[in-house]
């Protein structure tokens, strides 16, 4: 009497066009049933393999027309029977939660994945796909300080101790020089919508205060107050009022001159670039100040502004107050959600990137918080961290691939 039979295939050899076509024709001209079906592509070497369901008197012809077939393409297939409890406890699997582990860094190590995919299996996930995202690496070691590796894991389970699973990730990823990032595979993971920066030390690469302070010739004592509130250890309202009072008396001219000459970011010209053309929208929560973040506005396209003004006398110059409400943490983490109201979005919808104490707040209230070139304590904190690459490295934790990045 006929029943069903699950039939796997798995084709290996020189890629080449046609193939998978090829293959499921004769699938096709049996009417057999696909139930699952993967293929990959590395360094010009085919992995393909079908699992499909047939009638038992098909099943004999169906594996020679494969047979014959995949000799005249001069590939290799392997043929297994799955049995209907091989295939329902697959099934059962796919009920469990997925989770996104994306390792980031100059280059990439058999060291790094091997130590990441120990953690991953320690924990009773199966890694079912990995993927490569980052162009392919050089071989002239003299590029690496500009190039990228990324690969991402998909795997699929429930942890055993997702909070241990995090903490070893980020104690290994510290240990190694990389960067990783766990998220799980929800519905707002793809359908992320804004985007929301610190700027002093996150989009450029320096303090303004510090800029402006230097000019007032009170830098160093601008700097301890600064250094110290970012480390956490003074209250970033009360470290504000000190250092813009150190300003007083400064001509507002080198702002200017400051603006035009801030050391940014790298890579964030092409996060820029990237974001506008996928409708992303983006905005500046910034402790500093609003001249600078309008500049950055302007030269990158930013839709939102939000830092601290400063009082400016009829003589032209600093008066040592501030306009208006400051921008610390907590603000930063009301504009976060005052921007999802804005534009009509879950707050599982946002991300935010900072580096300081005062950007912890708006890091754990959005879906994805990225701590970049973080202070330790901040470092420690958040989820996510980069401190390997330049700022566009968030692309990858997004889920963007070179190839698709730069058409």
């Amino acid at each position: 009497m006929a029943h069903n039979e699950l039939i796997l295939i798995n084709i290996s050899g020189p890629d080449k066009s046609g193939i998978t076509a090829s293959l499921t024709e004769i699938l096709a001209r049996y009417d057999a049933t696909v139930l699952d079906i993967g293929q990959a592509d590395i360094h010009h070497t085919l992995a393909l393999g079908i699992l499909f369901k047939t009638d038992s008197r098909r099943s004999g012809e169906i594996v020679k027309e494969l047979l014959f077939k995949t000799n005249d393409l001069n590939v290799q297939v392997q043929f297994n029977i799955v049995s209907e409890e091989e295939y329902n406890e697959w099934v059962s699997r796919q009920g469990k939660n997925r989770y996104i582990v994306t390792i980031l860094g100059r280059k990439i190590t058999a060291r790094q994945i091997a130590s990441v995919a120990a953690i991953i299996s320690e924990q009773g996930l199966n890694i079912e796909t990995i993927t490569r995202l980052t162009g392919r690496m050089p071989l002239d070691e003299s590029k690496l300080p500009v190039a990228k590796g990324c690969i991402e894991f998909s795997v699929r389970g429930n942890p055993t101790d997702r909070v241990k699973m995090q903490s070893d990730f980020m104690k290994l990823a510290s240990e190694l020089n990389f960067d990783i990032s766990m998220q799980e595979d929800t519905m707002y993971r793809r359908s992320r919508r804004l985007i929301c920066f610190d700027m002093d030390s996150t989009l450029i690469r320096t303090e303004v205060i510090d800029e402006l302070a230097d000019r007032a010739g009170v830098g160093e004592e601008v700097r301890r107050i600064t250094e110290s509130a970012m480390r956490g250890e003074i209250d970033f309202r009360e470290s504000f009022t000190r250092r813009v009072a150190l300003l007083k008396g400064l001509d507002v001219s080198v702002m200017k001159e400051i603006a035009e000459s801030l050391p940014i970011t790298e890579g964030v010209e092409r996060l820029m670039s990237v974001l506008k053309r996928s409708g992303y929208k983006t905005a500046i929560l910034s402790g500093g100040f609003t001249y600078f973040g309008n500049y950055l506005k302007q030269r990158f396209g930013f839709d939102y502004v939000y830092a601290n003004e400063l009082e400016i006398g009829e003589d032209g110059r600093l008066t040592g107050h501030y306009v208006g409400d400051i921008v610390d943490g907590q603000r930063k983490r009301e504009l976060l959600r005052l921007l999802c109201q804005v534009e009509n979005i879950n707050i599982a919808q946002t991300i935010a990137v900072g580096d300081g104490a005062n950007d912890l707040p708006m890091l754990s209230e959005a879906g994805l918080g990225i701590a970049f070139h973080a202070k330790p304590k901040v470092k420690a904190e958040a989820q996510q961290s980069i401190s390997t690459i330049g700022i566009d490295g968030v692309l990858y934790f997004l889920g963007f691939k070179d190839s698709y990045m730069e058409k």
